[in-house]
Formats: structure tokens, sequence, C-alpha cells
């Protein structure tokens, strides 16, 4: 792969032969974010699992104290006095068969997240094929199909909420904020959401579960973490 001069002088400033710990390698990770915009911090994780099984899938959502710093446009598919709640919690388009029919007969996805009650998921089977593809279709696993609607739009307003996913490379990309953050409120964020892919961990796997973790920019290289420190 073809690499810019900047990556390459930044790229510098990692020991690709050492594991870090979380302290120092997150502060080589922050001094390789040099672009002219708050660029998000990242986290890969490279698991003992084999995705091809749907028994050692693993995908969850996690709320992080610090938010993720990424503003989001939430669709709330619901009706009655869940759809006055919505609206009261912050929601950004609140609808029920109407705005179904928006995406099914115009593929409008001007939306980050799609929230539903249960009561709405018979209808929302005819959009399945549009949403699923842009992973927007709401899931009980993702914490998106709910009768707590304020908690979760509040939430996913704030930019708490992430989403993670192995995939089928066996490796989970998360976003756990942004550089402005500070390390100290990265590694808080990036402790809770360590916490829940371990607790995610399928009966199904087999041998070590996390075999490596990395952190970078989301413009420069990656740094490896000691994750047995």
């Amino acid at each position: 792969m073809k690499r810019g001069k900047r990556y390459l002088e930044v790229a510098k400033l990692v020991d690709k032969t050492k594991l870090y710990d979380l302290e120092e390698g997150m502060k080589v990770a922050l001094s390789t974010a040099c672009a002219k915009f708050d660029e998000t911090m990242e986290i890969h994780v490279r698991l003992g699992v084999d995705p091809r099984h749907a028994d050692q899938q693993v995908r969850g959502i996690c709320s992080l104290p610090n938010g993720t710093g990424k503003k989001t446009r939430v669709l709330v598919i619901t009706k009655g006095d869940k759809a006055t709640e919505a609206e009261a919690a912050g929601a950004d388009i609140v609808g029920a068969e109407d705005i179904i029919a928006k995406i099914q007969t115009g593929n409008w996805l001007d939306f980050d997240v799609c929230i539903a009650t249960p009561d709405m998921m018979g209808l929302l089977g005819r959009v399945a094929k549009i949403l699923g593809p842009k992973g927007l279709m709401p899931n009980p696993k993702s914490g998106t199909v709910t009768n707590d609607i304020t908690r979760t739009v509040t939430e996913t307003k704030a930019g708490r909420v992430v989403e993670y996913r192995v995939d089928k490379t066996a490796i989970i990309h998360c976003i756990i904020g942004r550089k402005s953050f500070g390390a100290e409120k990265l590694i808080e964020n990036l402790n809770t959401l360590m916490e829940a892919v371990i607790k995610a961990k399928p009966a199904a796997a087999k041998g070590t579960y996390i075999k490596s973790t990395s952190i970078s920019s989301a413009m420069g290289p990656g740094v490896k973490l000691n994750i047995r420190a």
C-alpha cells in the first residue's frame, strides 16, 4: 500500500516491534494524530472466534462514560405515546408507516441510527433489505429494539452508545472518542468497551479469546498494546 508523506513521518513515532502498556501506547497514538481536524481514536481487537459460525458471533452495544464526540441523527420508528416520548427525548425524526414507506420507495437513509419499539418490527421487515446492508436495521442485540425509548435516544444522541461487532476476519473495529478528549478519558472509554467485549465472549469460543489489540488515530498507524499487562 502506498502511504503519504505525513503518514510515513508519524509512523516513525511507533515501534512496530514493541507491545506498549496502555498509558504509554495511548500517548504514542495521540502523538500520531496530526491532521487538521479533531481525529477520532479507534481500537482494533482481534478475537479467537470463527465468525462463520452463528454461535461465535460477538456483537453488542456499550455506553461509553465520556461519549464518542460524534453527532448522531436518530430515527425512531414507533407510534402513539412512544412517539411523543421519542420527540421529548430529542429524536431527530419520529414516524411509523410513513417513514417506512419513505425508505421503501425512495431509499431514504438520512439518519445514523434507527431505533424501533418491538411492535413495529413486523412493519420494518419490509425495508430490512435496505437497512440491513447499511447496518441500520434495528436489532435487539444492539439495543436498538426497545421500549426504553427515553434512555436509548438520550444516550445515542449524546454520542455515548457505540456498537461493536466482529467482522468476517474476526476483528472488532470501534471508535473510543476523539483526540481532544485526552489520554485519561480515552483510556476510560477503552476500558469500558473492553469489559463489554470480554463479557460478550461466546460459550462456543475456545482457546485464547483476545488475541491482539491495537489503537490508532483515524489517519495514523496502529499501536500494539500489551494485553497481558
